[in-house]
Order: C-alpha cells, then sequence, then structure tokens
C-alpha cells in the first residue's frame, strides 16, 4: 500500500490522520511502514467487527480523557456506520469502570460531535 493509501485507509478508519503519522513518513519511514501494518491488523475485521472496534477506541479514549482521540474517534465511527446509541452504550462501559468523569467527558464529546452542544 503506498503512503498516500496508507493515509486514506487511516483517515477512513479513525476520522482523520494526525500531524504526527504525516511527519513520520517522512522522518523515520521504516517505523511508519511498521505503524501503518499494525494499524492493518489491529482494524481488520476479526472476532470483533471494525464498529465494535470502533466503540471500544472511544470508549478507551474517553476514559483517558483523551479529547483529541475521542473525536477522531467518533468521526471514524461515522464512517463505519456505528450508531449514536451504540457510542453511548460504550461510555457506559467506560463509565462503569473509569468512573464519571470519564463518562462526561466522553458524552459531552458525542454531545458536539452530534452538534447538540456548543464546542469549547
Amino acid at each position: 500500500m503506498s503512503v498516500d493509501e496508507n493515509q486514506k485507509s487511516l483517515e477512513g478508519k479513525i476520522g482523520k490522520v494526525p500531524e504526527i503519522f504525516k511527519e513520520l513518513k517522512h522522518t523515520d519511514p521504516d517505523l511508519y511502514g511498521s505503524v501503518m501494518g499494525l494499524d492493518q491488523v489491529i482494524w481488520a475485521d476479526g472476532a470483533l467487527s471494525r464498529q465494535t472496534k470502533k466503540v471500544i477506541a472511544i470508549a478507551i479514549a474517553a476514559a483517558l480523557r483523551d479529547g483529541h482521540a475521542v473525536r477522531a474517534q467518533m468521526a471514524g465511527a461515522k464512517n463505519l456506520g456505528v450508531s449514536k446509541e451504540e457510542i453511548e452504550e460504550g461510555l457506559r462501559v467506560a463509565f462503569l469502570l473509569s468512573g464519571m468523569p470519564a463518562y462526561v467527558h466522553g458524552k459531552t464529546a458525542l454531545e458536539e460531535y452530534m452538534g447538540n452542544r456548543p464546542k469549547k
């Protein structure tokens, strides 16, 4: 897969290509190739669908309170047809295991992404 195809594939999966990956292809092409290869393996359908993996990724990003990752993963979820209800259910699991701050962080990002709340 070419560099442009790698980035286009990554953008479809996570919503956008982080700048660090754009830079990495020039600064460390070997590492970039390894990361992109791992990306292909991780996001491929297997015992879990790509949609389920996306919900897990959103829940993890919310638990870590990583606003950038939550928004990027939600953009990728939209590309995969993940529903708002699926995301909310994943956020409830994050709440159970990571507490109220993780749920609030993810739920606020979801409402902003869906256009139900002004962005901060």
